[in-house]
């Protein structure tokens, strides 16, 4: 039986997803973050020394990072219709979403949460200033045009395929969920970004991750 170890508002929330796109069997262990720091546990060290989700235990495996973890459970329990075959340039393709997800666009949107949280952070009243213009300087002329740059990039991979495959969805879907949601949610994807918007209304869609969603609890991003 797998395990869930799964976090509140968390990217663990896609790996329920994919569970329930692949009808396999599991078990959520429920963890809630610290509501002042809003970091995970301690007690999720206790299944992986970073103490991060998410995690899946599969009988005597540890799974973490949730790259991993989808290419898992897609090549374990998937493996006729999430992977691609192992060549090709689908297989490319299928690597290149599931690194690019978190290895190139969850770092601006990372990096603009913290300069965003800087300029509501306590902090002695005449260094709020010289704290806000930074970030803002900061988020206006690196991170936001970086941001772009991506976003541009993704729309226009969106307006040529349903999927990020193509018209199957597969793992690199999962994926990719995370980091668009949370774009959409926050207003960074915009208006004038068609494709993502419909391609998030279509994840949001799907019986699988409505299923997921109702046994996951908290969710910001849907």
């Amino acid at each position: 039986m797998i395990t869930v170890h799964h976090l509140n508002n968390s990217r663990s929330q896609r790996v329920l997803w994919i569970l329930e796109e692949l009808d396999v069997p599991y078990e959520i262990r429920f963890y809630e973050r610290d509501p002042e720091t809003m970091q995970a546990p301690e007690s999720l060290k206790k299944v992986h020394p970073l103490g991060k989700s998410p995690v899946i235990t599969d009988g005597d495996l540890v799974v973490a990072e949730s790259g991993l973890i989808i290419d898992y459970l897609a090549r374990t329990y998937g493996k006729d219709t999430m992977p691609p075959p192992d060549s090709g340039q689908a297989w490319l393709d299928y690597n290149y979403w599931l690194h690019y997800a978190e290895g190139s666009l969850m770092p601006p949107l990372l990096m603009r949460l913290v300069f965003e949280k800087v300029k509501t952070s306590p902090m002695p009243f005449f260094i709020k200033p010289v704290a806000r213009g930074i970030a803002n300087k900061t988020n206006q002329s690196f991170i936001g045009p970086m941001i772009n740059t991506h976003m541009d990039f993704v729309e226009a991979h969106l307006a040529q395929n349903t999927w990020f495959l193509g018209d199957r969805l597969s793992a690199a879907d999962f994926q990719m969920s995370f980091p668009l949601e949370a774009s959409v949610a926050r207003a960074i994807v915009g208006n004038n970004r068609p494709n993502i918007n419909a391609w998030v209304e279509r994840v949001h869609a799907r019986p699988a991750y409505q299923r997921g969603l109702e046994k996951g609890g908290e969710y910001d991003f849907a």
